[in-house]
């Protein structure tokens, strides 16, 4: 009976790693998994809401109040003429409480940003977009949501320091609309 309790631990556990894997493995072509998350400016944003009309993009940063995830979210901020010229609705996102003194919400105001940061602190979506890591926290991972609500493509390589105007380039290349 307790080699027969093994196994079938085993065996889910592998199932379980399998279906990690399947999320984790979102490229270009796959569906976006739609989401509903609060951003820091108090809107509930939902990527359905964007389907037929923008492109998105979702940088995914481990956690809010740290070194890297404030010199991406600064420089998307100094530099977010470039990404405001694409029809392109853009957030940053972590698996970070809206409210309390660590969270997105307090975050986003000392850094005076123009932008929502979204939070998923149950870290539903982020399993679903496959960022979420060994630590609990987001992956530095960016993705790009066509106006059909297909994945573009996946950036796992950011660099804070010039988050936006890697972005802003990425757009382009990828062939999204200039706003008119």
């Amino acid at each position: 009976m307790k080699t027969l309790s093994l196994l079938c631990a085993a065996v889910a556990g592998f199932a379980f790693a399998g279906m990690t894997a399947v999320a984790a493995d979102l490229k270009a072509g796959d569906p976006a998994p739609n989401f509903k998350l609060q951003g820091s400016d108090g809107k509930t944003y939902n990527l359905a809401d964007f389907k037929g009309k923008q492109a998105v993009v979702v940088a995914w940063f481990p956690k809010a109040f740290t070194t890297g995830c404030t010199a991406e979210c600064k420089h998307l901020k100094a530099e977010g003429s470039a990404l405001k010229k694409f029809d392109v609705a853009y957030f940053t996102a972590s698996v970070d409480a809206v409210e309390g003194e660590k969270g997105n919400a307090a975050f986003a105001k000392s850094l005076d940003l123009d932008y929502a940061i979204l939070s998923d602190p149950t870290k539903d979506t982020a399993k679903a977009f496959g960022v979420l890591n060994e630590k609990g926290m987001a992956s530095r991972w960016t993705y790009y949501i066509g106006k059909d609500g297909k994945i573009l493509f996946v950036d796992k390589a950011v660099k804070p320091a010039t988050a936006a105007t890697d972005i802003a380039a990425k757009l382009k290349e990828l062939g999204v609309a200039a706003k008119h």
